[in-house]
């Protein structure tokens, strides 16, 4: 026998039986089989409790049974790994035989029976070589008159040890009347216990609960039990019964404990099934809770994933940071869980490229002629060479023309010249006066010979400075100060 049944509302979780044998060594009926069942996975729904949303395992797997340490939120959960509670006991019993036996009665029975002896063999001539099972049962008689009729019985051969030697008949068949017609009496039943009371009809005052009995053993005349199965009597719930009184349900089950683990609350209800008949409010409790136990909070360990791959540096060059996380597979109230859930490490990808850094461009310079076709530059610094491929620096020296005015030719040209020459020295030295007027109260000390150029080619600093030989005591300007002049030098190319 084989049977399954769901265990509701899970959509995959079951009990039941496989190919269960009912039958005894000879071949016979068992009488009674007792099997406790524990919960089966049919492997179609990954959900981990009753209630869990539906959840198609994909691809399924194979049918198994629930063990006490699937998922900490299983309602079969033991930290300990202990026995899977047993669910449910299912009871075969074999209380009678309704009914002709399986077409054990050939169609020549009439002939058969016709030739029979009526007296029963009180010997057995079986001989040794012959094994059979028992006799079966005899079956009901054919007749339900008192006319003649015919009841059988059976067995089965099992083996025959010598060929040589014939086995009688696997069937037997004896003469029989209806019931009531018999002179002894073959009309005895046998029935199984009381099964226990019904409740009772109603819920308040007087009612009436029933309960019953199978027939396990038919007569073996073929008659029918007349043995009451089912006997009522009256039953009286709460005499003290009012008007006022309230009609209820049964109390419900209890509802899940709520909380997972540690001490919690459970709660069941009823329903009114009727008002009281005086119109009066009906004061009876409806819901009713009590504490529960779960199992102890710091037993339930962290149930975690695995760590998920090093993310990307945070940067794409030089030094930065990378994280990897892990998932938290239990519920954060079964307990507290210390687990780091996030990791974070340095990570180091090949410099950064620097790029040339270079100063703002200087002033134009002053035309290199007096006269004629000229040029001016103007000069920038680098301040950081490139690094590790960064961009490389532009030019450092620009140069344009400039054009004063025409250059004079004729015989006193060497003349003009000179007197050019003396009239810029007296400009010069007219320009001195003037800055010696711009910071009165100091005198000054010539200007130095300018420094050596930093560099030999590429544009290069040259620097002179001017210092405060003597301050007057009268004098409060704050200009009275060290001076300082740059210039550039060697801006051809390298």
């Amino acid at each position: 026998m084989s049977f399954l049944t769901m265990l509701g509302p899970s959509p995959d979780w079951n009990v039941g039986l496989s190919a269960e044998d009912l039958c005894t060594k000879d071949c016979g009926w068992v009488q009674k089989v007792v099997q406790d069942l524990i919960p089966w996975d049919a492997g179609t729904d990954s959900g981990v409790t009753y209630e869990s949303p539906n959840k198609p395992t994909i691809p399924q797997e194979k049918i198994r049974p629930l063990t006490s340490l699937d998922h900490p939120q299983s309602p079969f959960y033991d930290p300990e790994g202990g026995s899977i509670a047993v669910v449910a006991r299912v009871v075969i019993e074999r209380i009678a035989r309704k009914g002709e036996q399986c077409n054990i009665i050939p169609d020549n029975v009439d002939d058969i029976v016709a030739d029979l002896v009526p007296e029963e063999k009180e010997e057995d001539d079986t001989p040794e070589t012959c094994i059979y099972s028992n006799w079966s049962p005899w079956s009901a008689c054919s007749s339900s008159t008192c006319d003649k009729g015919k009841r059988m019985r059976q067995r089965m051969l099992k083996a025959q040890l010598d060929l040589s030697v014939p086995c009688p008949d696997t069937q037997d068949f004896q003469p029989c009347m209806g019931p009531g017609c018999s002179d002894e009496d073959g009309s005895t039943c046998m029935m199984s216990e009381w099964i226990t009371w019904s409740p009772c009809s109603i819920s308040c005052g007087m009612g009436m609960r029933s309960r019953e009995r199978y027939v396990k053993q038919f007569p073996e005349d073929g008659s029918m039990c007349k043995v009451p199965t089912e006997e009522t009597e009256k039953c009286i719930v709460n005499e003290e019964c009012s008007p006022s009184s309230c009609l209820v349900t049964e109390w419900g089950e209890w509802d899940e404990c709520s909380a997972s683990c540690g001490m919690g609350m459970k709660k069941r209800h009823r329903m009114i099934k009727m008002t009281p008949a005086d119109g009066s409010m009906c004061n009876t409790e409806t819901t009713e809770a009590e504490k529960c136990m779960m199992p102890e909070c710091h037993t339930i360990p962290c149930m975690l994933s695995p760590w998920s791959e090093w993310s990307d540096c945070s940067v794409t060059c030089g030094k930065g940071m990378r994280t990897r996380q892990r998932m938290l597979k239990s519920a954060a109230e079964l307990g507290d869980c210390n687990e780091e859930l996030e990791q974070v490490e340095k990570c180091m990808l090949p410099e950064c490229p620097i790029d040339c850094e270079l100063t703002e461009w200087s002033k134009w310079s002053e035309c290199n002629k007096s006269c004629g076709k000229g040029h001016m530059i103007r000069t920038r610094m680098i301040k950081m060479e490139p690094q590790f491929g960064g961009a490389s620096c532009p030019e450092t020296v620009q140069r344009k023309k400039c054009r004063i005015r025409k250059c004079l030719r004729g015989p006193g040209i060497e003349k003009r010249r000179w007197k050019e020459a003396r009239e810029k020295r007296r400009s010069e030295l007219s320009k001195a006066d003037v800055d010696g007027e711009l910071y009165p109260g100091c005198k000054m000390r010539p200007w130095t010979a300018w420094s050596e150029c930093t560099k030999l080619c590429g544009g290069g600093i040259q620097e002179r400075f001017m210092t405060v030989k003597k301050r007057f005591k009268s004098t409060q300007f704050t200009s009275c100060k060290d001076k300082k002049e740059l210039r550039a030098c060697n801006v051809h190319p390298c």
